[in-house]
């Protein structure tokens, strides 16, 4: 399991637009991959699921991925993370 904790930098938060980007990202990767806030997580490939945990600008969370190419989807969401959130 691999994981990495990020400060959301984009000012609105992770609005509709961010978070069905996210989640499209999140399914090209075999691997289950969780974002949690605080008490609550998500299941990044799931749209309502991410927008329900209600991420705003300067939250913190937490990003989990389980699964054979863990590796490479931790590279690769960081920089994902870096360029849109």
């Amino acid at each position: 399991m691999e994981s990495f904790d990020y400060v959301i930098k984009d000012e609105v938060g992770i609005h509709a637009r961010p978070a069905g980007a996210l989640a499209k990202k999140a399914k090209e990767y075999k691997s289950e991959i969780t974002i949690k806030k605080g008490d609550r997580e998500a299941n990044a490939t799931k749209l309502i699921a991410i927008m329900g945990l209600s991420i705003k600008c300067g939250d913190k969370i937490t990003v989990s991925i389980n699964g054979e190419d863990e590796k490479r989807a931790l590279k690769e969401l960081k920089e994902f993370f870096e360029s849109n959130l």
